[in-house]
């Protein structure tokens, strides 16, 4: 059965680019983002890998751990990565998981028939610190992905978890957000101080609460 959002994300034992993991204490009590690559030597996953690198201090300032996977060796892992450190001008940070049994491709559904029976699509899952999944983007093999998106998303995560917001179309942090239909607009100015503007009795807009 394929993962939805709420389902808690399976754990797992496995071998990395960084040694073994077990994948619940590698996150520990924070975020997570894990993400699938079709195989190593491939051209968009160089490109995307070293562009999660030089997003380090980006994960980190959100408290997100981040790992990647294919169906490759951990051999074949650690020599890819001197590729991408050359080629992409960073130094790959975070571990690659060893699937070679796809066994965690399988467990996260990663591998779709229709698209290839043996690689992984371009799947993403965002974890929270409760191990539920947040939030799953799937891309073909051909389509990098935009990973200002990703984290644009893991701001919205992380802000509605702790505010009564959600966030609006095109939202980046330190926009307006709206306020949930479940607030009364007349208990509005006491949870949110700073105001807001009754667009229509269920679109409020007030400044984003954590500012």
């Amino acid at each position: 059965m394929s993962l939805r959002l709420g389902d808690t994300a399976p754990n797992f034992k496995a071998k990395t680019s960084q040694g073994d993991i077990d994948f619940y204490e590698f996150l520990g009590d924070g975020w997570g983002v894990l993400f699938s690559h079709p195989a190593d030597y491939t051209p968009v996953c160089t490109t995307e890998l070293g562009k999660t690198a030089s997003l380090k201090e980006e994960f980190e300032k959100r408290n997100v751990k981040v790992a990647a996977l294919s169906v490759d060796s951990v051999e074949s892992h650690k020599n890819w990565i001197k590729d991408i450190n050359e080629t992409q001008d960073v130094e790959v940070n975070f571990p690659i998981i060893a699937d070679e049994s796809r066994e965690i491709a399988e467990a996260y559904d990663m591998i779709h028939p229709n698209a290839s029976l043996t690689a992984t699509v371009r799947s993403l899952f965002i974890i929270g610190p409760d191990k539920k999944i947040k939030l799953i983007i799937t891309y073909p093999a051909s389509t990098g992905r935009n990973f200002q998106e990703i984290l644009r998303v893991i701001d919205s995560l992380q802000l509605t978890a702790n505010h009564s917001v959600a966030t609006p179309a095109d939202w980046k942090d330190g926009e307006q957000v709206v306020v949930l239909p479940s607030i009364k607009t007349e208990d509005i100015p006491a949870k949110f101080p700073k105001g807001f503007v009754e667009v229509k009795p269920y679109l409020r807009l007030t400044p984003q609460p954590n500012k």
